[in-house]
C-alpha cells in the first residue's frame, strides 16, 4: 500500500511538474534573452486560462483543441504589452534594465489583475470536460488521461521552441542577440525585433501554461503570483535561460513538492522552498545554467 501510495505520489508530481516547467520555460527564455525581469508573467497565465475558460463557455470548445488559438492571442497581447511597457527599457544597460523591469511587471501585475476583476469577476473558474473522469490503471497508479495530455503538450512546446532555437533563421539570431546583443548587431540582426519576438512567444507560453492550468486547476484574477513564484523557483534551479533545464526542474519540484506531501500535508511548499535555497548556495548558476545564463 505504501509503494502504492509512493508511486501515485510520484506520478502526480510528474502531471503538476510538467505545468511547472512549462509555466517557467517563458519567464526563463525572456530573460535569457532580453534581460528583463517579467514578472508579470504569472498574469498572462491567467490571461491564457480565462481565454481557454471564455471559448469553453461560449463555443464548447475543449482547451486542448482552442490551445493554439489561445496561444496566437496572447502572442499578440505579448507584442502590445512590449511596445508599451518595454521596449523602451532595452536603452539601459543589462542592471538597470533587469531592475527597472521589475518595477514595470509590477505596476503591470495591478494593472491585469484588477482588470481580470473587473471583466470576469473574483470568482473561481475552471474547464470540466467530459474526459476528466477518463484514464487507466497501471500497478494500481491511476493515470487521467486529461493529464497525460498536459505533460505531452507541455513536452511538444518546450521541443518546439529548442527546434525554433536551433534550426531556424531567425531562432539562430535570437540565439545571437541572447549571446552578445552587440556583436549580433554588427551582424545585421535587428535587435530590437529579436527583443520582442522573444517577449511574443514567451507570451505565447504562459497562454499555452494558462490553457493546461484551467483544465486541472481553477484560476481566478490572484492566481498570477503563485504561478510567477512557481516560475521563479524552477527557472533558478534550472539555471535562467535554461529552456530543456526548466522543464526538468520543474518536474524534479513537483516530485519532491508531492513525495513530500505524504509526510508534510500543507507544508510540502518548504520542502520547494528548501531545495531552491540548497541549490543558491551550492550551484547560484542553477542545476544546468552555466555562470551566465544562455538561451
Amino acid at each position: 500500500m505504501y509503494s502504492q501510495l509512493m508511486a501515485q505520489s510520484i506520478m502526480y508530481g510528474i502531471f503538476v511538474g510538467s505545468l511547472y516547467g512549462l509555466a517557467a520555460v517563458g519567464f526563463s527564455f525572456i530573460f535569457g534573452v532580453v534581460r528583463i525581469l517579467n514578472i508579470a508573467h504569472g498574469e498572462l497565465i491567467m490571461l491564457g486560462g480565462y481565454a481557454a475558460f471564455f471559448v469553453f463557455s461560449h463555443y464548447r470548445l475543449d482547451p486542448f483543441l482552442s490551445l493554439p488559438l489561445v496561444a496566437v492571442v496572447l502572442f499578440v497581447l505579448g507584442i502590445a504589452l512590449y511596445k508599451l511597457a518595454f521596449s523602451h527599457l532595452v536603452r539601459l544597460n543589462e542592471e538597470l534594465r533587469t531592475n527597472t523591469s521589475l518595477l514595470v511587471s509590477f505596476g503591470l501585475i495591478l494593472i491585469l489583475e484588477q482588470g481580470a476583476v473587473v471583466l470576469f469577476t473574483a470568482d473561481e473558474r475552471s474547464v470540466v470536460p467530459a474526459y476528466t473522469g477518463w484514464g487507466f490503471e497501471v500497478l494500481g497508479v491511476q493515470l487521467p488521461y486529461f493529464r497525460i495530455g498536459i505533460v505531452i503538450i507541455s513536452v511538444l512546446f518546450i521541443f518546439g521552441l529548442q527546434l525554433f532555437l536551433n534550426k531556424t533563421y531567425m531562432g539562430k539570431a535570437i540565439r545571437a542577440t541572447a549571446e552578445n546583443w552587440e556583436s549580433a548587431t554588427l551582424m545585421g540582426i535587428n535587435i530590437g525585433r529579436m527583443y520582442l519576438i522573444s517577449f511574443a512567444l514567451a507570451s505565447a507560453l504562459a497562454g499555452a501554461a494558462g490553457s493546461m492550468v484551467v483544465v486541472g486547476y481553477s484560476i481566478n484574477p490572484a492566481m498570477g503570483l503563485e504561478w510567477i513564484l512557481k516560475a521563479m523557483v524552477v527557472a533558478i534551479l534550472a539555471g535562467v535561460g535554461s529552456i530543456g533545464g526548466a522543464f526538468v526542474a520543474g518536474v524534479l519540484l513537483g516530485v519532491a513538492e508531492a513525495v513530500s506531501a505524504i509526510y508534510l500535508g500543507p507544508y510540502m511548499q518548504l520542502v520547494g522552498l528548501a531545495i531552491f535555497l540548497l541549490v543558491l548556495m551550492v550551484r547560484p548558476q542553477g542545476l544546468f545554467g552555466r555562470q551566465r545564463a544562455r538561451v
